[in-house]
């Protein structure tokens, strides 16, 4: 009974850090596709428009990384000394990036009429998160194993997410911004939607080379037919994302790429499950206690609610375009 109870714990604690992942990826998954966008922003009234339609935001999207961190640490010990101890680099870059990119939004008011130096350093501070998350990605896919396969999976996943998070940004400003911004978002999210869904077949392809764990998980009874049924969604998604944006829908091509990121990360879930670490470290195995489960349970029924409020009150209160004239 024990053992079933705290199988049943590390299921649950799987699901809420798989929950608190993917609100992390859709809301600072925007702010930084903005901030890699800037980068092709030639116009300083359009920078300007787009760090201002993050700036009420950004960083309480970030807080969702934050809390992710410390369900990991406190639930699954064990995978969180092997991710640490196996992505060093990647991880300190990512938080370097997110620092750069912060200390940006707050000094580039501050410049006295040039700000190109902080434009620039938000815009690479931003690309340089996405690839580090992308590599993060592409590492544990392939069980954090060396080799030139696993080398090319892994940079694939990072242009991936990078091509991934700028899509997220065009939609966005597409929603936040109008005239010559939002024209220019436009023809963004045109560019990047082919983009990702070619980096996101293509690592789909190779999964099947790199990962035998996840090629197996795949052949499982009832897990292809889910896959199925998820890549319809996706491909749906897609399809609205792209009609939505050319026919001058506002609200559309940000909610059709939300569903594209939620479907494609509900397939790696399954695709990753029962593991945290494909072959080597599954849920159970790196699970704490039961009581410390269930203790940090109750911390998280507290918690999650409240930021899921705040979240959805911030962007209530923030909601319509960005306007440039002050």
């Amino acid at each position: 009974m024990e053992t079933s109870v705290h199988s049943l714990l590390a299921a649950l604690w799987f699901c809420l850090l798989g929950l608190m992942l993917a609100f992390y990826v859709v809301t600072d998954g925007f702010d930084l596709g903005i901030g890699i966008l800037s980068l092709f922003a030639r116009r300083r009234e359009d920078r300007d428009a787009m760090v201002q339609s993050i700036t009420h935001v950004w960083d309480a999207n970030e807080t969702w990384l934050v809390v992710l961190g410390g369900g990991l640490f406190g639930a699954f010990p064990a995978a969180y000394a092997l991710l640490l101890q196996n992505l060093y680099l990647p991880l300190m870059g990512l938080i370097a990036s997110l620092i750069l990119r912060g200390a940006a939004i707050e000094f580039r008011h501050a410049a006295q009429g040039n700000s190109h130096f902080w434009d620039a350093v938000f815009g690479i501070g931003s690309l340089l998160a996405a690839a580090s998350q992308g590599v993060v990605l592409g590492k544990l896919i392939t069980s954090l194993e060396p080799g030139a396969w696993n080398a090319l999976f892994t940079a694939i996943a990072a242009c991936g997410v990078v091509a991934g998070y700028a899509l997220l940004g065009a939609t966005y400003l597409i929603k936040k911004t109008g005239w010559q911004l939002e024209a220019l978002a436009r023809r963004w999210a045109l560019t990047c939607l082919p983009v990702t869904l070619l980096c996101a077949l293509v690592l789909s392809a190779v999964t099947l080379k790199v990962s035998l764990v996840t090629s197996l998980r795949w052949q499982q009874a009832g897990v292809l037919p889910v896959l199925a049924a998820l890549a319809l969604v996706a491909a749906a998604a897609s399809a609205c994302l792209a009609a939505t944006t050319w026919t001058g829908g506002h609200r559309g091509p940000f909610r059709a790429a939300v569903v594209l990121f939620l479907v494609s990360f509900g397939g790696l879930a399954i695709s990753l499950f029962p593991y945290l670490v494909p072959g080597k470290l599954s849920i159970v195995a790196a699970a704490s206690d039961s009581q410390t489960l269930i203790f940090m349970l109750i911390g998280i029924g507290l918690l999650l609610p409240v930021m899921v409020g705040y979240n959805l009150y911030q962007y209530h209160v923030f909601r319509g375009k960005v306007s440039t004239a002050h």
